[in-house]
């Protein structure tokens, strides 16, 4: 059984959108910094982010593919359990805030629907 076989749907979804807003983050607040292809889990596509993104993005997805409430997974920002230590969850808060507001702003109403709920 390979990797990608052991990630579910929503685990695969989840791991696309952070990268996806890490990425904007990224772009927006380390646009001059060297950037370097980061790999989300096979199949899942890459990201250009800088060293810092990079590590950031690592604990993310480390963190998501070992959530303890897979069965009954709320949102990160609902669910019961912090997975996340104080400055990451921080970071997160700020990287959600950033991005999810340029993707409202340019009519990506979907990412409206999971910053909502």
């Amino acid at each position: 059984m390979s990797f990608m076989e052991t990630l579910n749907s929503r685990q695969k979804k989840d791991i696309c959108l952070i990268g996806s807003f890490v990425e904007l983050y990224c772009d927006g607040k380390h646009g001059g910094a060297d950037r370097h292809t980061y790999h989300l889990p096979t199949g899942l596509g890459v990201r250009s982010l800088c060293p810092d993104c990079s590590c950031f993005m690592e604990y993310a997805v480390m963190k998501r593919l070992k959530c303890p409430l897979e069965e009954e997974k709320p949102t990160c920002r609902r669910c019961r359990i912090h997975c996340y230590a104080p400055p990451q969850r921080q970071l997160v808060r700020e990287i959600m805030a950033y991005s999810g507001r340029w993707f409202i702003l340019k009519g990506r109403l979907d990412y409206l629907w999971h910053y909502l709920f």
